[in-house]
């Protein structure tokens, strides 16, 4: 056995042991992939160096592993079956070797996935797990050797599975009650799954918050009885940016609302307030630039190769001449911003555009809706708040009943 190679093996790095903290009533949709049976993934250890670096998870069983590499950026994806992730909350922060980062979840109802983020090109020299021993876990264990941009991406056009998108579930059409002809309203609640979103400084991630603030909504639209709704998750499943788009389009949807939280890191200043975002081809200032690139980042952070995205959403900007979509999309913004002032603390520009992909449906009038900043202690207590979620949920459904008001009156947006 060579030097590199005794050393590669014995370099197990150390392990995360930090407890997990942050807010647990808003852990409650995160922790639905916990227990139930499924194995739990207990500690993560790297080891290694730039040449060669293994990534270790110790499990409460064996599980099937399927690993595959991703370019631009460089990025390991592994599938599994739902796990059970008891990790420190800051699991995945660390470097080692040919591991920039990694982070964890769920990606769909039955199956989580792990995706690194690497230093370079790489070669999957290893992908297995063992079963349990004596005194020992079970593990995954997954061993990379650096290569070469050219052999990693000869490889990787090799390789079949670079167009797989079976672990991204399809939108579906959802067959309405006969005669039942209430305009249809997709609710969007943002990330989930693997994309936790932006975090609050005590854990609380922006996937929870928004999730329950769309089931909230959910619940005062349909209490007023005039609409049909759907959500694109109602747990904490990832769902692709164009699933998003397609679910909306493929159910005929008359309104699109997606929700998002914001934040900003210490040294870009402090924001606070809700803001409402529309789609456009530039964006309305660098905040709205800022925020349209991070949220766009959410296939990349999932571990999905955007070069099996369909020409209709890649290319849908061409589709966008149709003027009445964003002029009825705008409409919606601007009354929803007045409604919302009424109850809400807004930021101080509050209407907003930017190239948001989730946004891009041609023929549904959608906006953005960020409840605020989770980098501001302020916003985060309101956005929390059950009171604030159902004072502010009433006003979405305010501003829902005037827009249709205004289009069955016929005035022109």
């Amino acid at each position: 056995m060579s030097v590199r190679a005794a050393k590669f093996l014995c370099l197990i790095g150390v392990a995360f042991l930090a407890g997990i903290g942050g807010n647990a009533g808003f852990r409650a949709a995160a922790a639905s992939s916990m227990g139930g049976g499924h194995p739990v993934a207990s500690d993560v250890r790297l080891g290694g160096d730039g040449h060669q670096t293994r990534f270790v998870v110790d499990l409460s069983r064996r599980v099937g592993v399927n690993a595959f590499t991703l370019a631009d950026p460089y990025r390991v994806v592994i599938d599994l079956p739902q796990i059970a992730f008891q990790l420190p909350r800051k699991t995945g922060e660390r470097s080692r070797g040919l591991i920039k980062a990694f982070r964890y979840g769920l990606v769909m109802p039955g199956g989580s996935r792990i995706v690194l983020d690497l230093t370079g090109p790489v070669r999957i020299e290893k992908a297995f797990s063992l079963d349990a021993a004596e005194g020992q876990p079970a593990r995954l264990v997954l061993d990379l050797v650096g290569t070469d941009r050219e052999s990693f991406m000869r490889a990787l056009a090799l390789d079949s599975r670079m167009a797989r998108t079976d672990s991204i579930r399809k939108a579906e059409r959802v067959v309405p009650a006969e005669g039942d002809q209430r305009p249809l309203i997709v609710i969007d609640p943002g990330h989930g799954g693997i994309d936790e979103g932006t975090h609050a400084a005590n854990g609380v991630t922006e996937k929870a918050i928004v999730l329950e603030f769309g089931k909230r909504l959910r619940e005062h639209l349909e209490k007023a009885g005039k609409y049909r709704i759907l959500m694109t998750r109602t747990d904490d499943s990832y769902v692709a940016l164009g699933e998003r788009v397609r679910f909306a389009r493929v159910n005929k949807a008359a309104l699109f609302i997606s929700i998002h939280a914001d934040a900003l890191a210490r040294n870009e200043g402090v924001a606070k307030g809700a803001s409402i975002y529309t789609l456009s081809d530039t964006a309305s200032d660098a905040e709205a630039a800022r925020l349209a690139e991070v949220e766009n980042r959410a296939d990349v952070i999932a571990g999905v190769d955007l070069t099996a995205e369909p020409n209709d959403v890649a290319d849908i900007l061409i589709d966008l001449a149709q003027r009445e979509t964003r002029a009825f999309s705008g409409q919606f913004a601007r009354t929803l911003s007045g409604e919302m002032k009424t109850v809400a603390r807004m930021h101080k520009n509050p209407l907003k555009s930017a190239g948001f992909r989730v946004l891009k449906a041609p023929d549904v009038p959608s906006v953005l809706l960020e409840l605020g900043y989770v980098s501001n202690r302020d916003d985060l207590k309101l956005i929390t708040s059950e009171s604030w979620q159902s004072r502010t949920s009433e006003a979405v459904v305010q501003a829902v009943k005037t827009y249709f008001l205004t289009r069955l009156a016929g005035a022109a947006p």
